[in-house]
């Protein structure tokens, strides 16, 4: 055959729409056609991509709240440990401020006897018996003090106050409630609490 116009349409070469060199949409030359259609190829893509984002979303949102929660879980443990830390040391500054408390009236007694001879009860404030009371008040509240502050048998010394601080608040409310009854009131509640408190710091003697 010398004559490429009777050469077969399908022929390498040849001018019909062959497979390999023709201008048809065969596998080797042309454009590779999926068997769907062009607008259902869209369609899917469109309904893929929703789904395609939602584990990114999902992820997004569990880092937000893990932080949320991280930080929530450690503003809660900042707040436990500063309550324990207090439930540590509450019965030490207790005791401690009591001392000083029970320190700042022993001195004034102690000091001047004279100004403390009217609560005492029954004995004439005149009277020099009233004055060794209130020195014998000012030394026992001043030991106590110091018991109290140091840690030296700080349950005995918080009963003794009690008892001390009660007789303070009968004799104060003899005739009729007043500020200073309920202030060495409050007092005695602080002496009390402190007797049920085993657990202390700066004990020197339990």
């Amino acid at each position: 055959m010398s004559d490429g116009a009777r050469q077969p349409a399908g022929w390498p070469g040849g001018r019909g729409r062959g497979w390999a060199g023709g201008r048809g949409r065969g596998w080797a030359g042309g454009r590779f056609r999926s068997p769907l259609g062009d607008g259902e190829e869209q369609v899917i893509q469109q309904s893929t991509a929703p789904a395609q984002a939602a584990p990114a979303k999902a992820k997004a949102n569990a880092k937000a709240k893990a932080k949320a929660n991280a930080n929530a879980t450690g503003w809660r443990g900042a707040a436990e440990r500063a309550g324990e830390v207090g439930a540590q040391w509450a019965p030490t500054v207790g005791r401690v401020l009591l001392g000083l408390v029970l320190a700042w009236f022993g001195y004034h007694e102690l000091l001047l006897p004279g100004e403390w001879t009217g609560y005492v009860p029954v004995i004439n404030e005149t009277s020099n018996l009233a004055i060794i009371a209130v020195l014998v008040h000012g030394w026992l509240l001043f030991v106590l003090a110091v018991a109290l502050v140091a840690g030296i048998a700080p349950r005995v010394s918080a009963a003794i106050s009690s008892i001390l601080l009660l007789e303070i608040v009968v004799s104060l409310s003899v005739n009729g409630l007043s500020n200073d009854s309920l202030r060495d009131l409050g007092v005695l509640g602080l002496a009390v609490c402190l007797t049920g408190c085993r657990n202390q710091r700066l004990v020197l003697r339990g």
